[in-house]
């Protein structure tokens, strides 16, 4: 906790000795120690464009760097150290994706002009290179007793909104000055960045709120001082401002603060049921008044996790002139509070203000590229009298139903988020006793005949029920032909396997095993296993030589390097949720389906339906 003379807080106890250190990688002490040497000089002109961090990468870094006071007290002031972290930012922006630095405030110790000058230099680092980033009073920056009305102080002379004026990132600052917001771009998206005083005032509160109705639809972290007081606690003034602020604005989902110490954090559940994640970190109890350490969140938005990490670049910077064992303890935290993830799934966290537009359906004759001999897509339930699904490339592969033990077909709404058609057929089969109900070409259709010796592409868009049971619903057909081995003359392996067939085993993996028209036995690529509930697009591509097995537009591991050419026929029909075995029909697909299409080429990733 941050002390002063006047404004008696109590004592926080002291973080637990003899923590685990260790490094990411050896590495990082060479690199480190490079980028604690002399930056060169940059010009204005340089500084607009060296800080580039990439606004459409799902992985980027926010980094935070809590209360320095002890490193600018008085006649004991040291740059080095904030020197040292500011410059680990700028050598390692580019493969962090360091998006923004946020400073949670005491960034002095008696708010002196002498002190705001030396921390004021010392961030000149990110100024000449245009780094964003936001710093905000602590009560050692200002006098404690004052709210943001408070007026002039040094504070403001070295940090005030002339000194961001020139930044990308700022968006604005209250009339006081004392309150600023920071917007940037990663992941495709807008961030925000509130950076509050020591103290709120009516006023600062007001200008806060205004701030986020001007933006509705960006996700904001909230950055103060004064927050959390230890592990699912908050001090009486951030109870304050969660009675008055952070509770009705879902906007806000983390909010970082220093001022006491050990490091924690809290979860509490805001009034639109969402969880708002608040953490307090603060170093300088530590050694050498906690060095700068700064803290990373490398956001993952395909992970839906942030990853949070505390370092210590000045330390790392000395090793190569030997460390003793203080310094090997402080370089890198490893506690609970001090590396851990956060899982949060952004879509859903920011959806009741920011939520994702469906894609729209495309027009069939989109998916119509060229060389496409088959497309089927269900946005209707199939009709019970007529039974027929026509084929959409107008090629004559249509389907007709047919029923088993007195089963039916459904009709589901639901569908792949990236599917072109909005609907599913909704397949209900059971293994014993036989019942259920599934989709075979017309006999004469095109497409049974077809053998494929230059290639094909078969994509299909599946999701299982919570209740699929391996016992009953395993190796149920997505995709297959029927005719066995054995039919074909090719007595390899299983003679009354069908002669292809993209399946699902019974833990959920798929798998495309078929007769090539150049072997006898079966070849076969392997998928991962695919959770339930979830919606997944899988697609078969030969190239006329070899075949590979993509789940979600990505190769699997398990694609064999053996040639395969074409797909053996017999002239008999294929089945959509259906498959054989011994000629007969053996089991039925318990799951969605969606749009399914067949094209007699090799088809890029690019050129899949979920793109």
């Amino acid at each position: 906790m941050c002390t002063s003379h006047d404004h008696d807080l109590g004592e926080a106890p002291q973080a637990g000795a003899g923590r685990r250190s260790f490094l990411r990688a050896t590495a990082l002490l060479g690199a480190t120690a490079a980028a604690v040497s002399a930056l060169p000089a940059v010009t204005a002109e340089a500084a607009a464009s060296s800080w580039r961090p990439d606004p459409d990468s799902r992985r980027f870094t926010l980094a935070v760097m809590p209360d320095t006071q002890y490193l600018f007290d008085g006649p004991s002031i040291d740059r080095a150290p904030v020197e040292a972290s500011l410059r680990y930012l700028l050598e390692h922006g580019r493969e962090e994706n360091i998006v923004f630095l946020s400073h949670l405030g005491d960034l002095t110790q008696n708010g002196a002009k002498e002190e705001f000058a030396a921390i004021g230099e010392a961030f000149r680092l990110l100024d000449r290179r245009g780094v964003g980033y936001s710093v905000l009073a602590g009560n050692h920056d200002v006098r404690s007793s004052t709210s943001d009305q408070r007026g002039a102080t040094p504070y403001l002379d070295a940090f005030g909104p002339r000194r961001f004026a020139g930044q990308r990132t700022f968006g604005g600052a209250s009339p006081d000055g004392y309150n600023s917001f920071h917007l940037f771009t990663a992941g495709g998206r807008e961030w925000m960045v509130l950076a509050l005083d020591w103290r709120l005032s009516p006023q600062g509160y007001a200008w806060a709120k205004e701030v986020m109705a001007r933006h509705p639809r960006t996700p904001v972290i909230l950055t103060t001082h004064e927050l959390v007081v230890e592990d699912d606690a908050l001090s009486a003034y951030g109870q304050q401002l969660w009675d008055e602020l952070i509770e009705d604005h879902d906007q806000i989902f983390l909010t970082l603060n220093g001022h006491y110490w050990p490091a924690a954090r809290a979860t509490r559940r805001n009034a639109a049921g969402n969880d708002v994640h608040l953490h307090l970190t603060n170093y300088q109890n530590r050694y050498f008044g906690g060095a700068a350490m700064i803290r990373l969140y490398r956001f993952d938005l395909d992970r839906n996790v942030i990853d949070v990490e505390t370092v210590s670049p000045w330390i790392l910077g000395r090793a190569k002139k030997g460390l003793n064992e203080l310094e090997r303890q402080e370089m890198e935290l490893s506690g609970d509070a001090d590396r851990f993830s956060v899982e949060i799934d952004f879509q859903e966290r920011f959806s009741g203000f920011a939520p994702v537009s469906a894609r729209p359906a495309r027009p069939v004759s989109k998916m119509l590229v060229p060389g496409t001999v088959a497309y089927w897509r269900f946005e209707q339930p199939v009709d019970g009298a007529d039974g027929t699904v026509r084929d959409l490339s107008r090629r004559g592969n249509d389907l007709s139903l047919v029923t088993v033990g007195g089963g039916v077909l459904g009709w589901s709404a639901d569908h792949h988020p990236d599917q072109p058609g909005h609907g599913s057929l909704e397949f209900q089969g059971f293994k014993s006793p036989l019942k259920g109900a599934y989709l075979r070409t017309v006999d004469g259709a095109p497409l049974n005949r077809a053998t494929f010796e230059d290639g094909y592409t078969i994509e299909a868009f599946y999701r299982l029920p919570a209740d699929w049971d391996p016992d009953h619903n395993a190796w149920s057909g997505l995709v297959s032909r029927t005719g066995t081995g054995g039919a074909a003359g090719k007595t390899a392996d299983d003679p009354d396997e069908p002669l292809a067939t993209l399946s699902l085993s019974n833990d959920r993996e798929p798998q495309w095993a078929m007769r090539p028209l150049n072997q006898e036995g079966i070849a076969t690529n392997w998928g991962q296993e695919t959770p339930l509930e979830t919606w997944w697009h899988l697609a078969v591509v030969n190239d006329g030589t070899h075949t590979t097995l993509y789940v979600e537009g990505c190769p699997v591991v398990r694609n064999p390097r053996a040639s395969a050419v074409g797909i053996t026929s017999v002239g008999l029909p294929w089945l959509l949720g259906g498959y054989e075995y011994g000629g007969k029909i053996d089991q039925i697909l318990r799951g969605r389906l969606g749009d399914v299409r067949i094209v007699a080429r090799a088809l890029p990733v690019t050129s899949f339906m979920n793109h």
